[in-house]
């Protein structure tokens, strides 16, 4: 395992005063599965949150960021964001407009702003992970922080992973 990096994101709470505490993982770059950094760290998976990328059908982009062992409800996030309809991001836009690649995608220092929502499950926790903007690091912080840095909204925008 190497070092722990400092990424942009890092650089961002160190900014905005927010402590942080980044872990690191080996990936396996054909399985990009948050579920995987829980296991790595012995972290509760509802702990380890995972950032998407919407476009909604009357708003554009906007964020979930959820619980690993969660799925985002689409209908859920749509509404809450002002949309009729959502669906996910194609993979091959990602990079153009966040500045993040999969598996490494932040709510932290995307290329813009774009409206965020984090599953309002954050509250339960004491500090969370979510990515630090590279495959296999991620951060531990306090939910305040992010969700301040981030301009986040909680909201309930998730479902069951086994839910249809």
């Amino acid at each position: 395992m190497k070092p722990p990096t400092k990424t942009n994101v890092a650089r961002i709470l160190d900014k905005e005063k927010a402590p942080y505490e980044i872990k690191t993982y080996d990936f396996d770059p054909d399985d990009l599965n948050a579920l995987h950094a829980a296991e790595s760290f012995g972290l509760d998976p509802a702990r380890v949150f995972k950032t998407l990328v919407l476009r909604g059908d009357r708003n554009g982009l906007f964020v979930c960021v959820i619980p690993s062992c969660r799925n985002v409800d689409l209908k859920k996030a749509a509404k809450v964001s002002g949309n009729k309809s959502a669906e996910m991001l194609h993979v091959k836009e990602l990079l153009e407009n966040t500045g993040y690649i999969r598996g490494a995608c932040s709510p932290i220092g995307m290329k813009k702003h774009f409206p965020t929502f984090i599953d309002e499950s954050v509250n339960s926790w004491d500090s969370i992970t979510v990515s630090a903007g590279q495959r296999g690091v991620m951060l531990l912080v306090a939910p305040a922080d992010i969700i301040r840095i981030a301009r986040m909204t909680p909201a309930d925008i998730t479902k069951d992973n086994n839910d249809d």
